[in-house]
């Protein structure tokens, strides 16, 4: 089945550890949630039970480019990418509505990337 990168962006400071319980019982629900749909939340995650992947709250990040290092995140936004994880799902389609489901939808957002698939000679 075919995998997506979900990277997680939320307004910034983003303090993981203020989120609140009901955004935290959203995230235990979530995979669940995939399933139904048919997809399933893979390891990369940072929900309940599973090793994760948030990142700490932060209004900065450090770029490099080439030989260039900046203070400050690559592309400019109102948000801050707080955590991702790898999402299994039968196609586009579904993975969007997947992730249409996240809690960070309410505030922040979702982005959905295919991940790459090297040919098979």
């Amino acid at each position: 089945m075919p995998q997506y990168g979900i990277l997680v962006y939320s307004p910034a400071p983003a303090d993981p550890m203020a989120l609140t319980p009901d955004h935290v019982e959203s995230l235990d629900r979530y995979p669940a949630q995939a399933k139904k749909l048919g997809g399933k939340v893979l390891g990369g995650s940072y929900f309940s039970g599973q090793r994760g992947f948030a990142f700490e709250p932060s209004t900065t990040a450090t770029a490099v480019r080439g030989d260039t290092v900046s203070s400050g995140p690559l592309v400019e936004s109102d948000l801050v990418v707080t955590a991702f994880f790898v999402l299994s799902a039968p196609d586009l389609d579904t993975a969007v509505r997947i992730a249409q489901l996240h809690p960070a939808t309410r505030d922040g957002g979702v982005e959905v990337r295919p991940m790459f698939v090297p040919p098979t000679e």
